[in-house]
């Protein structure tokens, strides 16, 4: 890379792997000698009864990966105990609503990162902000590149091409999470979106560190 890359990991849906394929793009391409920064603009998860962290939040596991603290992955203030959307978890815990011109000027980055990734939350229209949803936040960010994690299972095709649609004009490679390629419908998935749709798609974390980073 000749000047800081900057990818947005975005999904079809919730629970589709959006942190996983992240991590795994961070810590391979951090492996390589390049230095990473990963930002999680806000986020929410299952708090515990005493008001403890139940398990490692999404901030952890890419602090972990990126090799920085989690509340530098994602402010303290943007942190939600409560599995919601975050504008929703917001109001539940009578918190102030979520701007999305505030998360964007929030972001802030090691002057020496060569790769910056973000990740989003839910899907692409899962709220982000009380005027905002993960779309809208990607859109305003303007990537270098997307990267739409889906899962490989029936209903990938429809799913990725509406999320292609909505990211019309922005460089977009896709990961199929989860895939085998012994299962047939995994299998036919990706040659179809690839052959009738044109999409790089990719389904393995040495693919995704290779296709999702242009080094």
């Amino acid at each position: 890379m000749t000047r800081p890359w900057t990818i947005a990991v975005v999904g079809t849906g919730t629970d589709v792997g959006k942190t996983w394929v992240a991590c795994e793009m961070l810590r391979r391409v951090r492996a390589q000698g390049v230095r990473v920064a990963a930002r999680k603009p806000v986020q929410s998860f299952v708090g515990a009864a005493n008001g403890a962290i139940a398990s490692p939040t999404d901030a952890d596991l890419l602090g972990a990966a990126s090799g920085e603290d989690a509340t530098a992955v994602c402010p303290v203030h943007r942190w939600y105990p409560k599995a919601l959307a975050p504008p929703i978890a917001a109001e539940v815990l009578g918190r102030a609503p979520i701007q999305l011109l505030d998360l964007l000027a929030e972001l802030t980055w090691p002057t020496d990162a060569t790769l910056r990734l973000v990740e989003t939350v839910g899907g692409l229209r899962s709220p982000l902000a009380h005027d905002a949803d993960s779309l809208t936040f990607v859109r305003h960010l303007a990537p270098d590149q997307i990267v739409l994690v889906a899962d490989a299972e029936l209903g990938a095709i429809s799913a990725t091409r509406f999320a292609c649609d909505a990211l019309m004009g922005l460089l977009v490679v896709v990961v199929l999470n989860r895939y085998d390629d012994a299962n047939e419908v995994h299998r036919l998935n990706r040659r179809w979106l690839m052959e009738h749709d044109g999409l790089t798609v990719v389904t393995d974390a040495a693919d995704i560190a290779h296709e999702g980073v242009r080094l």
